[in-house]
């Protein structure tokens, strides 16, 4: 399958590096690496102290942190869409700290991290370990929401636990390693998480690369970050492709990790332009260093029919239109195929009510580059519709419609659009069984990337035991990092205890998106995939939604509870949660 993602800048470019900048980033790779063995004997305690000490550095930084954020995007401070910069933002990264401090406390008492439930196996034999929700205040706040990790086939329950802290394990390797992260230009958590997943679950030092779409956050992440900068084990800086090539290539950087494109990837592994497209057929890389990766993809949304109510079409269309809305649709697990029955008898007013949901949610800043000709190369000679955009610098909420699901060849399904704009497919077939087992196959083998699927089923439907049956199939079938039942995928990259990444098995010359996970506070080693389910409609409106009137007051309320959950901090979170 010809395919590509555009989620980020080229690796590859005409840019050199001075030789004073060369000087100054050796030196920083050195000082960063002599500290690779120590950090790698660090014990618990000294690493619960290290995350105590980062839960408070936070603090000194998250107002800056989303301020800049805002003012980037184009957000109005205190408004609703301004509260996704501190959900995206600082509250994930609150959240993951916590998390693995107390995966690391129980390491330190048992030996390995305690799951919230017994781990079970499906009627397969694959072992599944339930890993959200992980206390009493996650059934509160995200009430009826579950979310379990299936793991590697040949994972056993009685193997289960070794494959577990691996890197806490008394015989791992302790000369240590160094990582270079290459950091992504859209959603401000992810360098930081990212760096935290591999200091604190790979046990390797950190060189974070700023991309260079959102480097005014350098300074934040800093201050956030300063334990860890100051005892020499995280080093932050910025630079372009040039600065990024020199990186890769020290012989001092064991790992990359990279969020981003395939594109970026296939550079730095098989170098860039026609040499390296070469190299790529020939499975020759320049690089042959471990390079893990999230590298985006053209995110399916199955709908599988039932009769919907009004109001529940109503709601289901805010659902939907949420996936894309958020962040300005420039997210790697927005929505950008819609899939239905087409005998379905309510696709037509499921459409209208998306097409008026998304004519009440105000545009948004394409700050994203190569957005405005992505968009236009999607929609040129398309059956489109378009929300009306009175802004110089946004782009409207678009829905290609009738895209032929039969189409090879299809750019809506090859090409990850990483702006405003989700398509929409009909799929024949002669009873809703028959059409889930085709969506899914159209998902596995037409649709680019394999990181996140999401499902829309009425919990009716299910009473008919020919469609629950089709519906188990699909969640075992669909081969994508994520499987959400019911919500948007999204959700599953900010519960943390959860893995996210690609369907692991691809090759460094057929990456698609990518190649192991991150989050993973229970420090999985062998996970194939993480389920999520939810209820049809949950009450109240989920924060995440676009339309939901109070996010920007939540948004603070659950990052000072996420940063210390207290019975005395919750009432202000479910307060704003009714909006």
């Amino acid at each position: 399958m010809t395919a590509a993602s555009v989620g980020s800048p080229e690796f590859a470019g005409k840019e050199t590096l001075s030789d004073s900048a060369s000087t100054e980033l050796d030196r920083i790779i050195v000082s960063i690496a002599k500290q690779k063995r120590a950090w790698a004997e660090t014990n618990c305690q000294q690493r619960v102290e290290m995350l105590d000490a980062l839960i408070l550095s936070l603090g000194s930084a998250a107002n800056e942190w989303v301020e800049l954020s805002c003012k980037a995007k184009g957000h109005t401070p205190n408004t609703p869409a301004s509260g996704e910069e501190w959900l995206t933002g600082p509250t994930l990264v609150a959240r993951n700290l916590r998390l693995v401090k107390e995966t690391i406390l129980q390491i330190a008492k048992t030996g390995t991290p305690k799951l919230p439930a017994t781990p079970t196996t499906l009627g397969n034999g694959q072992v599944v370990a339930q890993t959200f929700p992980t206390s009493l205040y996650d059934k509160l706040l995200f009430k009826d929401i579950t979310a379990e990790v299936w793991m590697d086939p040949d994972v056993t329950l009685n193997s289960l636990n070794g494959t577990m802290a691996v890197h806490y394990a008394d015989d791992a390797i302790r000369e240590g390693s160094s990582c270079l992260i290459l950091g992504a230009g859209n959603v401000s958590s992810i360098g930081p998480m990212d760096a935290i997943y591999k200091l604190f679950v790979e046990s390797q030092v950190v060189i974070l690369k700023m991309n260079p779409v959102n480097d005014y956050l350098t300074d934040p992440y800093k201050i956030a970050l300063a334990p860890l900068i100051e005892a020499g084990y995280l080093a932050i800086v910025k630079g372009g492709a040039a600065a990024g090539k020199f990186l890769c290539e020290h012989e001092s950087i064991d790992e990359i990790h990279i969020t981003g494109s395939d594109k970026t990837h296939d550079a730095i592994v098989f170098g860039p332009g026609a040499e390296g497209e070469d190299r790529k057929k020939r499975r020759d890389p320049i690089c042959v260093k471990r390079v893990t990766s999230e590298l985006g993809n053209v995110s399916p949304l199955i709908i599988i029919p039932g009769v919907w109510t009004a109001s529940e079409i109503a709601f289901q269309a805010e659902n939907v239109a949420s996936t894309l809305v958020n962040n300005a649709g420039f997210n790697c697990n927005a929505t950008r195929v819609l899939v239905t029955h087409e005998a379905w008898p309510q696709r037509d007013a499921f459409l209208a009510a998306l097409k008026k949901t998304f004519a009440k949610i105000p545009t948004r800043r394409a700050y994203y580059p190569g957005a405005m000709d992505r968009h236009a190369t999607f929609v040129k000679n398309r059956d489109v519709s378009q929300t009306d955009n009175t802004k110089d610098d946004a782009l409207p909420w678009t829905i290609v419609h009738n895209v032929d699901a039969n189409d090879v060849d299809e750019m809506c399904f090859t090409t990850e659009a990483f702006c405003s704009l989700m398509a929409e497919t009909a799929i024949k077939a002669n009873s809703v069984s028959a059409y889930i087992e085709q969506a899914v196959e159209f998902a596995n083998e037409r649709l680019w990337g394999t990181l996140n699927a999401g499902i829309i089923v009425k919990p009716k439907s299910l009473q008919q035991t020919e469609i629950a049956s089709s519906l188990n199939s699909a969640i075992t079938d669909l081969r994508y990092g994520t499987v959400a039942v019911n919500h948007w995928p999204g959700l599953n990259f900010g519960l943390c205890s959860t893995t996210w990444g690609a369907f692991p098995g691809h090759p460094n010359h057929d990456i698609r998106s990518g190649s192991g996970v991150v989050h993973n506070t229970y420090m999985f080693d062998r996970a194939q995939k993480t389920v999520l389910r939810g209820p049809f409609k949950p009450f109240p409106k989920p924060v995440w939604f676009a339309t939901h009137r109070r996010t920007h007051k939540i948004g603070k309320a659950l990052y000072r509870f996420e940063s210390a959950p207290s019975l005395m901090r919750l009432p202000s979170v479910l307060l704003n949660a009714l909006g």
